[in-house]
């Protein structure tokens, strides 16, 4: 279909409230049609009930994670002291926020998921692209988290069983008692996936805390073993404040965005059940930078003092909880590790890309079978690989994820702020022949973008431990700022192509 100037919306398709939120009018039909299904219709208002306080224990629970610890962590174990690693951290948090609030606004103003979030720029079937994407790089995630799960179990059973687990024959690098243990977490998180949502709600209730407790125990045990609170400050940066630490600030602080540039898009599958603007702007406000400052914080303090006491920075927890002698302290540190993994791993990491299968084919994948697929897949990437060493996790996975997905975000915040003016129309966002069907289903403008804004971020990377060498090495002094790169390259060229092929501005809503 060729595309034409967009018609007024029918009176009779959606309502805008006073509060500024849009649903379907009372009366008028819900979306229907190949490309709806019930998990990606719209929430109706009086079903989007979440307040400030949600959004900020939302935030507390994924954020109080192990992954979060060995972000910053694995900082330390680079050459960074406690103040740069906090320092990176919390400015990556800050920085992150913008796109997450931009792109979590059309979640309460109309009720939309992601990937139908997403039809309005890449087109009604185009936003399989973006969306696959994502899902594949939260597959990756999963399987990052599902292996930490699997190292605690692994070692609470060593400590409890002897070296007959422990000690027991390796297979492909690993023992077979650490592969199992990785399959019984994986099997665990798919048992409550397939119990539904309101198993998970209620487990996120009572997690968070547990972990942040858990946390602050781990501080005092290492405080103790240092001698005192001072050695865990006291610990020198390798690189000190000149051109050394600069060097790995920039790749670092890309890094950092990275962890939540998932979320950053997928944010709308959260905020869709937001009461209004003001609960998920100021709840993710309070949420996501502070905690996962003081996160971090706690992380590089204990990481500092596992230096001053083992010689070596231990940057990995479950490692580090292992090498306590006292089993009662040792088995509540590693609860502590799988109630967190679980907390964060099915509420980031299954839920998201469970829509974004969906999308695919909607009335043949529903939400279970999504977050199935996403399990499956988090096995065949390799996630202990990702997760082998500090360089690798942070500088080439993140590096690549940030890149790739702040391309996504460029892409969609300049087509619902800078174009659209956050005007879209619901009904046609599931239907063929819209005014967001574009071409086929398709934006091209959008997959230009895309694949331009892809290639300048990711392009000149080091892709060691996944390959050898850079893809495209002109682009190399590029690499460092992927992130950046990508958002800043697929907003503009993809503003420059839709006004220069003269397709107009949308109608108000």
């Amino acid at each position: 279909m060729t595309e034409t100037a967009p018609t007024a919306i029918p009176p009779s398709a959606q309502v805008t409230l006073t509060d500024g939120r849009v649903e379907i009018a009372p009366g008028a039909p819900a979306p229907s049609g190949p490309y709806a299904n019930e998990d990606l219709l719209p929430v109706p208002a009086a079903r989007r009930t979440w307040t400030t306080y949600n959004f900020s224990a939302l935030w507390v629970g994924m954020a109080h994670n192990t992954a979060s610890w060995t972000l910053a962590s694995g900082l330390i174990a680079v050459g960074m002291d406690w103040k740069q690693a906090v320092f990176t951290i919390a400015l990556a948090n800050l920085i992150v926020l913008v796109p997450m609030l931009l792109t979590g606004h059309a979640g309460p103003k109309y009720g939309i998921p992601f990937p139908v979030f997403a039809r309005a720029s890449f087109g009604v079937r185009g936003a399989n692209l973006p969306a696959v994407v994502r899902a594949l790089v939260a597959c990756g995630w999963f399987g990052i988290q599902t292996w930490i799960g699997g190292e605690a179990i692994f070692f609470l059973a060593g400590k409890l069983i002897g070296d007959s687990w422990s000690g027991a024959a390796h297979i492909g690098g690993y023992a077979w008692t650490m592969w199992l243990s990785f399959a019984i977490f994986w099997a665990l998180q798919v048992a409550i996936i397939l119990r539904g949502m309101e198993t998970i709600r209620r487990f996120e209730n009572w997690a968070a805390p547990f972990v942040i407790v858990g946390a602050f125990v781990m501080l005092w045990w290492m405080s103790d073993q240092a001698g005192g609170v001072g050695p865990l400050f006291d610990q020198p940066s390798k690189l000190g404040w000149g051109g050394d630490f600069w060097k790995l600030f920039w790749p670092s602080l890309m890094g950092m965005i990275g962890f939540w540039s998932t979320l950053s898009l997928n944010i709308p599958d959260f905020t869709r059940y937001g009461r209004s603007q003001r609960a998920q702007t100021l709840g993710q406000a309070f949420g996501l930078p502070t905690t996962m400052t003081l996160f971090a914080f706690l992380s590089v303090l204990v990481t500092s003092g596992s230096q001053a006491v083992y010689g070596e920075p231990v940057w990995d927890p479950v490692q580090l909880a292992a090498k306590t002698d006292n089993v009662v302290g040792l088995i509540y540190a590693l609860v502590t590790v799988l109630v967190a993994t679980l907390s964060v791993n099915i509420a980031a990491n299954l839920v998201s890309p469970a829509f974004d299968f969906s999308n695919v084919a909607p009335r043949k994948v529903s939400f279970r079978t999504g977050a199935l697929i996403t399990a499956i897949l988090a096995v065949l990437i390799f996630p202990w690989r990702l997760y082998s060493d500090p360089q690798g996790y942070i500088f080439t996975w993140l590096g690549l994820v940030g890149g790739l997905l702040g391309t996504v975000a460029g892409i969609l915040v300049a087509d619902y702020w800078f174009l659209r003016r956050t005007r879209l129309d619901l009904a046609d966002l599931y239907r063929a022949g819209g005014r967001y069907w574009y071409a086929g289903g398709w934006n091209w403008r959008a997959v230009a973008a895309f694949v331009v804004g892809g290639v300048l971020a990711v392009g000149g990377a080091d892709f060691h431990p996944l390959i050898d060498g850079r893809p495209i090495p002109a682009l190399r002094p590029l690499a460092d700022y992927g992130w950046a790169v990508g958002l800043g390259t697929s907003m503009v060229l993809y503003v420059v192509l839709t006004l220069a092929s003269g397709r107009k501005r949308p109608a108000a809503a």
